[in-house]
Parts: C-alpha cells; sequence; structure tokens
C-alpha cells in the first residue's frame, strides 16, 4: 500500500504543471527506499528458508544413520520417515509463506523439537536393544565352552558344538546315538545325554529344540512310512530320555523332523550320507523373553 500511494502520488504531480524537479526526485528517493525495505524483508524470509533447509538435511542424516543402525528395526526406521515427511510439509508450507512474506511459525518450531526428541528415544532403543543381543552372544559363549569341556572325551566324529544363527548346535551322529534303523537309544548315547542335561538344567532361560536327521535311503518298515517317520521317532526318544532319565523340563523341549532335506553333506557317498544321518539339539533363547523386549518399547 506504502508503495502504491507514492506511484499515485508521483502520477498526480506528473499530471500538474506546477511540480518541481525538487520534488519529483524526493518522492523518487522515496520509492526506492521503499523498495529496499522491502527486498531485505524478502532476504531475511529467504534466510529463514535456508535455516529450516539446512535442519531438514541434518534430520535426513541422523535417519540415515539410525538406519544403518538397526536394519532389523524396520517399523522404527517406518516411523521416522513419516515424521520427516511431516518436516518436508512444514517446509512446504513455509514456502507458500515466504510468498506472502510471513515467518516460520510457532507450530513448525515445535513439531521440529518433537522429531529429535523421537530421534533421541530411537536410539535409545537401538543401545537396549545391542546390549541384550551382547549378552545373549555372551551366554552363547559360556554354553559352548561348558559343552565342549564336559563331551571332549567324546570322539570328535561323533559330536560337534557350535553357534549358528545365533544359537548353540549340538550335533550327535547317528551311530553314536542309534543303531542301524532304530529309534532305540545307546547306553553310550545316554551318557552323552546326561552331560548335555546337566548344562541345560543349569541354565533355565534356554529352550531346547531337538531335530532328527536322516540321509536320502528309504526306509520303510511296519512301524515307520519313510524317513520323515524315522527322523521325528528319533527326535521323540532323545526327548523322553531327557525328560525320563535327566530331569529336563519337558515344557522347554520340543520336537521335530526334518527326514533328509537338510543334508550337511552329499548323499553319493557313505561319508557323506553318515554326516547326515544325525540328531541336533539346538539350545535358543526363550522367545517370550524378546516378545516381552519388544513390548516394553511400546
Amino acid at each position: 500500500m506504502k508503495t502504491n500511494l507514492l506511484l499515485f502520488l508521483i502520477l498526480a504531480l506528473g499530471m500538474t504543471s506546477c511540480v518541481s524537479k525538487k520534488k519529483y526526485e524526493a518522492a523518487q528517493m522515496e520509492l526506492e527506499k521503499a523498495k529496499q525495505d522491502c527486498e531485505q524483508e524478502i532476504a531475511e524470509l529467504l534466510r529463514q528458508k535456508e535455516d529450516a533447509d539446512r535442519r531438514l538435511v541434518e534430520l535426513n542424516d541422523d535417519l540415515k544413520s539410525a538406519r544403518s543402525a538397526a536394519n532389523t528395526n524396520e517399523d522404527r526406521v517406518r516411523a521416522l520417515e513419516e515424521e520427516i515427511a511431516y518436516l518436508k510439509k512444514t517446509n512446504t508450507n513455509l514456502l507458500g509463506r515466504l510468498e506472502e512474506m510471513s515467518i516460520i511459525s510457532r507450530t513448525g518450531a515445535e513439531s521440529i523439537k518433537q522429531s529429535l526428541a523421537a530421534l533421541d528415544r530411537q536410539g535409545k532403543y537401538i543401545q537396549d536393544l545391542n546390549t541384550t543381543m551382547r549378552r545373549k552372544d555372551s551366554l552363547n559363549l559360556v554354553l559352548v565352552q561348558k559343552l565342549k569341556r564336559s563331551l571332549s572325551n567324546v570322539n570328535d566324529e561323533d559330536v560337534n558344538v557350535e553357534v549358528k544363527k545365533g544359537v548353540v548346535y549340538i550335533s550327535l551322529s547317528d551311530k553314536l546315538l542309534f543303531r542301524s534303523g532304530s529309534t532305540a537309544i545307546t547306553t553310550e548315547a545316554n551318557s552323552v545325554l546326561g552331560k548335555i542335561a546337566k548344562i541345560v538344567n543349569d541354565h533355565s532361560e534356554f529352550d531346547v529344540l531337538i531335530e532328527g536327521h536322516t540321509d536320502n535311503v528309504p526306509i520303510s518298515t511296519s512301524c515307520m512310512k519313510d524317513n520323515w517317520d524315522l527322523s521325528v521317532l528319533r527326535a521323540t526318544s532323545i526327548v523322553r530320555s531327557l525328560q525320563d532319565n535327566h530331569n529336563v523340563a519337558p515344557e522347554r523341549m520340543t520336537a521335530g523332523g526334518r527326514s533328509e532335506f537338510i543334508p550337511k553333506a552329499t548323499n553319493d557317498n557313505s561319508e557323506g550320507r553318515a554326516l547326515n544321518r544325525r540328531t541336533e539339539i539346538i539350545v535358543l533363547p526363550k522367545l517370550d523373553q524378546y516378545f516381552n523386549l519388544m513390548a516394553a518399547d511400546e
């Protein structure tokens, strides 16, 4: 309005024959000053937009760091992406207000503070999750060391203890546990299972999964239709022995058969088939502990 008034004044002065050159130049200077004030106000708004853009870049960098720190935490990353999208929308609104020569609103500033607080919570959750994983890895290492010491007098070809996929695997050979085609446990096997049970009973925070495995040689008897039956019945024999002879709580155990379909070696020769005929005792954390950990952050 100020600018329009000056223009009107200049035109009015130009339409009269009595306007002096001095008055015309004064009006022109006033118009120039109004233009400069307007340009300064626009420059200030542009600076504020640049600050908002810079903060948005920083938040995007924080999001990338959170993604690399927790690849398995997809739900949390998705929440951060939604917050970043919200900030982008806020920045778009700021561009619209720039056209109206306005400044960033208090609501926009509060939204940025909320986003920073959400990132802080995300970082704490990731730290707690990493601490839990390190504790689990330490417990696995202790279990492996105890098992190897306890089973040190057993032939290395008949037993193997290792950590795979974050859990402890105890692989026992077919010839150590059973006679050919049988599900009855040998006397030597019962002694080995007793040593394993003692360590399992000392660590009640773990569950136990017993998996039977066979080679691909077909079997068919009055009691067993195929290798599925053989692998399952051998797993249940181990479970019964651990429960009845070695006092492992039955609610901690699961028995399963994998038949011939998860081989460790080729079935084309006798050595490979011998490796494939095995029972694996898998010591793994109780799943409800991890469900409780996830629920604690909700």
